[in-house]
């Protein structure tokens, strides 16, 4: 494994196990004496804490496009503050969801114009984006079994609505091959992590 810093991200629908397999793969590369960063969003930075109650707890209709912009708010702060300054230092920074989440949630899901929506992350990142994307894809009904019957506002939403997000994240993945890379993630967690350290260790050994 080289030791250059890089950036990757960890995206899914709600479910899919993203989170679980970015802390594997954390602890999989700190084996190796890599030096890591795990982050996620909404959160990774102080301000984004505040923003993440309002996004995923408040108790209220919030419309779409203010529902975008606070989660591009709290990614202008975390690029700026977190992830950028560590990929400078030669760091592996894991990101649990980034950019593609806005447009396969805000975009695909809620509608909101995949043109604005690219703008708006270009905006928000200064076009800083991933080295590579994990997309952890898994079948919507057996998702939401998994998210289990606590939900926060997002998970809440209709079965037609997660739908559309998983299409979008498939979608996401035609357009930008080079990129983002699909696993399957209907699999148990030890398969799926055996596939996602492939995609892995190839990246970090190109």
């Amino acid at each position: 494994m080289n030791k250059k810093g890089c950036f990757i991200t960890f995206e899914g629908a709600d479910g899919c196990g993203k989170t679980t397999q970015s802390e594997l793969v954390q602890k999989y590369l700190e084996e190796f004496g890599r030096k890591t960063l795990w982050t996620r969003e909404p959160g990774g930075a102080a301000l984004g804490k505040e923003l993440r109650k309002i996004l995923l707890h408040y108790d209220g209709y919030v419309a779409p496009e203010c529902e975008a912009f606070l989660f591009l708010a709290d990614r202008a702060q975390h690029v700026e503050t977190v992830i950028k300054p560590a990929v400078n230092n030669g760091i592996i920074v894991l990101c649990d969801r980034y950019t593609d989440s806005t447009a396969a949630y805000q975009g695909y899901g809620k509608g909101i114009d995949l043109t604005r929506i690219n703008y708006l992350n270009d905006l928000a990142t200064g076009k800083f984006y991933p080295d590579l994307t994990l997309v952890f894809d898994v079948d919507s009904e057996v998702a939401q079994k998994r998210v289990g019957a606590e939900k926060d506002r997002l998970e809440s939403e209709g079965m037609e609505f997660h739908k559309k997000v998983r299409y979008g994240y498939l979608e996401l993945a035609q357009i930008y091959p080079y990129r983002i890379k699909v696993i399957n993630a209907n699999n148990p967690i030890e398969k799926v992590f055996e596939d996602t350290k492939k995609v892995i260790d190839e990246f970090l050994n190109h």
